[in-house]
């Protein structure tokens, strides 16, 4: 190694006074405003939002770029044309005939008239067609939302015993979430919906759809009683503690229809061009429903239907919403947690977005589906997002642009005006079989296999989401989801990587030892990497694996009779930053190494580490001269001097570039 790297003075240029200059330069300093400034614009705004509107001349120009930005409708619809139109009113009424059998669903699911998954697919849509930017996502109910307001509001307030009072509430749920999503994407701060992994919600979504399928079974058995908790161990215990009250006619009905939509849905996957038998299966499903109960009089032989649905549209409720004590926390607490559900849609627009190569912004996503949720909340509706299964609908029957919710929503109009009392024999176990099949897809099995196969830690993550939403409720679920990722997250940052460099034989080049089994160790220099920023979180850590590599490396070196370590070269090239505990630790190691004879030597610090040793003073208690850009420049010199330095050679204190 000395051969290929030299010795350090063979690094060094020479300034202007004859000196020689450091290897490693030391950035100049900046105001302490200005770093702080572009810092803050890394965190909250990455993707540079506004360049579209700073760029524009003029306050006309500004104003109508920032417009633009806000409601990007604007963008493409006065270039909007007549083929464009037609592909998405096919595509808007496929998804309205998808839409209003789950909306009504959905609503049952979470304890509300039916009538309300109408209205919360009629405003929401015409609000997020002005400000959203994904030209794919469909607007409507989702059965994890629902599922979740019905647990967590109806452990307070009977939606049965208080109807209204549960109404209400709901609506300020509603509120809260949109006002919590709104703020997020006004204040930037979509990346903390980031820390729910990947894994995470695998199993999160796992367990609320098999929770939610579980729930449907006193439609299919046809009960009048069921339990308010969500658990499996309560909701088999109130099934097979009735099993005198089943109706065989809601077995039968309920296994049929769900037969039927499963097929479809089978059918359509395998023959992709026919994605409209299975979009169309649910409104099928109860038209033949109705038909049936109809004509049989089913209703009187113990088969429950839905019963009158008001005709009209929306009516105002913002005077409905609950802000006194001692409910206005729950409706907080229930909207907190449905919100940051709720923001599913944006990874729902973001993924079909991928497909047609165009971008979305996460945070002013959040903004327009917080708009949504505010303004439903004040007529009528409750929460709303945008389902991954009937966005997949949209996006494969042709949609162009947002203009495809648009006539989803004057469709489900003209529904309210029109069409409920046709709902009036709808029975429940058709709903029932509606949302079964719909969650039975959210259950992604090959996910966690994959998951298994790939990493086990985040197996581990998925199946606690899952256990905490099946054994113990929702809310459990979702908090074991969070906290094992935020746990992992700070695992990953309190205990670093931290690995030993072998040099690659005749090469220059360093790797880790463990992967390359046929790089070598330098006799007397120890080659150490860390994989991470240096906080006050690992430093201390560090600081005794350092500690220990040393000692390791003694006690091997010792037994086989060879060098001892001399110089320990730490690579810094994966550090990004270092705050004051971890130059406190370094300072630290410099003077502990220094008490054994052992020299620390930096390889590839970057600018912000360096301009943090030479304030900390710690750059002077090191050295210039022990900084090097590369590992291999480092421990070429490292090497030069173990081998230079004889007997009698330095006997009048001359350094080693004074030998070189």
């Amino acid at each position: 190694p000395a051969a290929m790297g030299g010795s350090a003075a063979a690094g060094k240029s020479v300034d202007g006074g004859g000196r020689a200059a450091p290897r490693v330069p030391v950035p100049e300093a900046r105001p302490f405003l200005d770093t702080f400034r572009a810092n803050l614009k890394e965190t909250f705004f990455p993707d540079d939002p506004f360049r579209a509107v700073v760029r524009e001349r003029g306050f006309a120009r500004r104003a109508a770029a920032a417009l633009r930005y806000f409601f990007p409708f604007l963008e493409w619809a006065p270039a909007y044309r007549l083929g464009t139109f037609k592909s998405d009113l096919i595509a808007g009424i496929t998804i309205a005939s998808l839409a209003i059998p789950q909306g009504i669903s959905y609503a049952k699911l979470a304890n509300l008239p039916p009538i309300l998954g109408l209205y919360s697919s009629f405003v929401p849509p015409l609000v997020y067609a002005m400000m959203g930017s994904s030209k794919d996502l469909a607007v409507g109910t989702v059965a994890v939302a629902s599922l979740l307001i019905a647990s967590m509001l109806g452990a307070e307030v009977s939606a049965t015993e208080n109807p209204a009072l549960y109404l209400h509430l709901a609506f300020t749920a509603t509120f809260f979430a949109g006002v919590i999503q709104a703020s997020l994407g006004i204040l930037r701060l979509g990346f903390i919906v980031d820390f729910l992994s990947h894994a995470a919600i695998v199993g999160f979504m796992g367990g609320a759809a098999t929770v939610v399928c579980l729930q449907q079974l006193k439609g299919m058995l046809g009960l009048e009683h069921f339990t308010t908790s969500t658990d499996l161990v309560s909701v088999m215990r109130s099934v097979f503690s009735q099993t005198h009250q089943w109706r065989w006619e809601s077995v039968v009905l309920g296994c049929g229809f769900l037969f039927f939509l499963l097929v479809t849905r089978f059918f359509s996957k395998r023959q992709p061009r026919f994605f409209w038998v299975s979009a169309a299966a649910p409104l099928t499903s109860v038209i033949l429903g109705s038909l049936l109960v109809y004509f049989t009089h089913a209703e009187n032989h113990g088969v429950q239907i839905i019963g009158n649905l008001k005709k009209g549209l929306n009516p105002i409720s913002v005077t409905n919403l609950q802000f006194t004590p001692p409910y206005m926390m729950l409706a907080l607490k229930t909207g907190l947690i449905t919100g940051v559900i709720a923001l599913e849609g944006i990874a729902v627009g973001r993924s079909f977005a991928m497909f047609k190569n165009y971008h979305i912004d996460g945070n002013k996503e959040m903004i327009a589906i917080g708009t949504m949720n505010i303004l439903g909340s004040f007529t009528s509706c409750y929460l709303t997002t945008g389902p991954f299964s009937r966005s997949a609908v949209n996006y494969n029957a042709g949609c162009k642009t947002a203009m495809s919710n648009v006539i989803m929503s004057l469709a489900v109009m003209v529904t309210l005006l029109f069409l409920t009392p046709l709902f009036h024999y709808t029975p429940l176990v058709v709903l029932s079989a509606i949302i079964m099949s719909a969650m039975l897809g959210l259950i992604d099995f090959p996910a966690a296999v994959h998951l298994w196969h790939v990493d086990k830690v985040d197996f581990c993550v998925c199946a606690g989401a899952y256990l905490g939403v099946v054994f113990g409720s929702v809310e459990m679920g979702l908090v074991v989801a969070v906290a094992i990722s935020v746990l992992r997250v700070l695992l990953f940052v309190a205990r670093p990587r931290t690995t030993v460099l072998g040099n690659v034989p005749d090469t220059n080049i360093y790797r880790r030892m463990d992967q390359y089994t046929t790089a070598r160790t330098v006799p007397g220099v120890l080659v150490l990497r860390v994989d991470s920023p240096i906080y006050f979180a690992n430093s201390g850590y560090l600081r005794e694996r350092f500690t220990r590599w040393i000692d390791e490396d003694d006690e091997r070196t010792s037994a086989k009779g060879e060098t001892g370590v001399q110089y320990v070269v730490l690579d810094m090239g994966a550090v990004g930053s270092i705050d004051t505990s971890g130059t406190s630790m370094l300072d630290e190691l410099k003077k502990t190494l220094d008490r054994r004879g052992i020299q620390i030597v930096l390889a590839n610090p970057g600018s912000e580490i360096m301009k943090k040793l030479e304030s900390s003073k710690v750059l002077e208690l090191i050295g210039h001269e022990w900084i090097f850009p590369t590992v291999g420049e480092a421990v070429a010199e490292c090497d030069f001097v173990l081998h230079s330095h004889k007997p009698g050679m330095v006997a009048d204190g001359a350094s080693h570039e004074n030998m070189v």
